[in-house]
């Protein structure tokens, strides 16, 4: 078989597995070292807690893009000391941001879509290719609700840039659940996540948003819906 075919059965098999049941298919049927890629949002959140929970080996690391806000770092802090490990932080190439900010301005990504993407590239796009380097397949807390480009969302996933398989074991689940889950096991979680951040990135490029609205509404609210991914999960 395939690999897509594989991930085709396991996602067959798995049609109505809970985060739990993935997260240790996964640990069962993939070849080591696995990562994971966190944002410190609350699926991440919530994962976490459930990889950390199995015991297995696995491998944390989070993108520092120099745009962060200070909440973020202090629930780096606080998971770490929480659940006794250690996320690695990939920072981007000092020349190239370098360049890019003289040649293009502080703010670029306000500017056009080409400029965004290239400081997205540059910030978060290259750093995940170094983190990946060596690894066999990396968890993301991923959600189906989070936009309408990833209502398709499977549990196993072959992203075609690196090769690697992409988990995503909290695809099925609702943002209140997430929370319902976070508050009930007290898993450190990002501030701003109360305050209206419900997607959280760079902080010139997320903003507040209120119940009513898209989930990502508030991450590069100038563009369209469908263009609303950095590159890090897009096909």
């Amino acid at each position: 078989m395939t690999n897509i075919e594989i991930l085709n059965s396991w996602n067959n098999e798995l049609k109505r597995a809970t985060p739990e049941e993935v997260v240790a298919f996964a640990f069962e049927h993939l070849e080591q070292p696995i990562t994971m890629a966190t944002s410190l949002s609350v699926e991440d959140q919530w994962l976490t807690h459930l990889i950390c929970k199995t015991g297995k080996t696995c491998h944390f690391f989070t993108l520092d893009t120099g745009r962060l806000p200070q909440e973020t770092y202090d629930t780096i802090e606080a998971t770490e000391k929480k659940y006794g490990i250690k996320i690695n932080i990939m920072f981007p190439d000092a020349t190239a941001v370098e360049q890019m900010v003289n040649q293009h301005g502080i703010n670029l990504f306000y500017e056009n879509i080409e400029f965004r993407k290239l400081c997205c590239s540059i910030r978060k796009t290259e750093p995940l290719t170094r983190a990946l380097e060596g690894k066999k397949a990396w968890f993301t807390g991923l959600r189906r609700e989070q936009s309408i480009t990833r209502i398709n969302l499977p549990f196993f996933d072959l992203d075609v840039h690196t090769g690697l398989i992409k988990v995503n074991p909290l695809a099925d689940m609702l943002e209140h659940e997430v929370w319902e889950n976070i508050e009930l096991h007290q898993v450190p979680f990002n501030p701003l996540q109360k305050q209206g951040f419900r997607s959280l990135g760079c902080l010139p490029c997320t903003r507040a948003v209120s119940n009513d609205e898209d989930f990502r509404a508030g991450r590069w609210w100038w563009e369209q819906p469908e263009n609303k991914e950095c590159g890090l999960h897009k096909k």
